[in-house]
């Protein structure tokens, strides 16, 4: 059976825009102490970039001490990884903050705004933890929309 030549465009459209034919890069490759861990920075599928929870850490691979000092330095490697991929603060969607203590959300967030333009924030949700990695007393993960970037 042959098909019109519009149905045959449609369809080789259709395929190419399929899912199963969106590209999915691997960005960065995180370590602690010389060690490859096992994940990305981030991973990009499609027009969607998903970063990996980021815990800021100082020239010695510890968390610097105190929240605000955390909280900053989680925040200046996240806007790293998102310049990794030509993104900025603009393009983050949605981003899901862990907190050692949540008497400390006020503090993060008194951090947290001065990245993003005032009143253009990303959807969130924050939750307490029991035990963050390296001892932190935040990490923080983000989605950014790539679009046609």
């Amino acid at each position: 059976m042959l098909m019109k030549p519009s149905v045959a465009i449609a369809v080789g459209v259709l395929m190419m825009t399929s899912p199963a034919n969106a590209q999915i890069q691997r960005i960065g490759e995180p370590t602690l102490n010389g060690q490859r861990l096992p994940f990305s920075s981030a991973v990009r599928a499609g027009d969607t970039v998903y970063l990996s929870g980021a815990i800021g850490r100082g020239a010695d691979g510890k968390p610097p001490e105190g929240i605000e000092a955390q909280a900053k330095a989680t925040m200046d490697d996240i806007g790293e990884t998102l310049k990794l991929v030509d993104l900025g603060w603009d393009d983050v969607v949605k981003c899901t903050v862990m907190l050692d203590d949540m008497k400390d959300w006020p503090a993060f967030n008194q951090v947290y705004v001065t990245y993003f333009t005032d009143g253009k924030y990303p959807a969130r949700s924050a939750f307490g933890a029991d035990g963050l990695a390296l001892g932190a007393l935040l990490e923080v993960e983000c989605i950014a929309y790539a679009g046609n970037k």
